[in-house]
């Protein structure tokens, strides 16, 4: 049987020089090949610097590639992984302040909320809207997406490589 492949991007919004090598070690060993990103500076956080990799990969490689790059305090960046037979997508968010965040989402690349999900903010929330607000807002990301906000559009028109790797 064959394996499944999809694809996605890695977004490298913030890193400090140092880190650099490293970030490229560890993409490079989740997609067992040696990737030399092309790092430009970040101008929403000067000193840092930023990259983004299209990959091409067996399901779950988003996963993998987030879980190479966690632990890391002073990297920024996301993945995002596209749906695939038999698999949803997938969006992986870090920030050095809010750690980690993943959701599934569709084809267009909405994150989905489970219904148990929606009813866990329902129940926590019984009589006071604020705090059924406040569960929803943390199931879709939304305090990562105002932290990285500003890293993304920093980023607008970069160029993307794209990495292919096949079983």
């Amino acid at each position: 049987m064959s394996e499944v492949l999809t694809r996605g991007v890695l977004f490298v919004h913030s890193a400090p020089a140092a880190l650099c090598p490293h970030v490229e070690w560890a993409i490079g060993s989740v997609v067992d090949q040696r990737t030399d990103l092309n790092w430009t500076a970040q101008p929403a956080a000067p000193g840092m610097f930023r990259a983004e990799l299209a990959w091409t990969g067996v399901q779950g490689t988003g996963a993998v590639l987030a879980s190479a790059l966690r632990g890391w305090a002073h990297l920024r960046y996301e993945i995002t992984e596209e749906p695939s037979v038999g698999a949803d997508g997938g969006r992986w968010s870090h920030t050095p302040e809010l750690g980690i965040f993943h959701a599934a989402t569709d084809v267009h690349g909405n994150i989905m909320v489970s219904e148990d999900r929606i009813r866990y903010a329902y129940e926590t929330g019984a009589g006071d809207p604020s705090a059924v607000y406040q569960e929803l807002s943390l199931a879709l990301g939304e305090a990562w997406d105002e932290e990285l906000e500003p890293f993304r559009h920093a980023a607008e028109g970069a160029p993307v490589r794209w990495l292919h790797r096949v079983g």
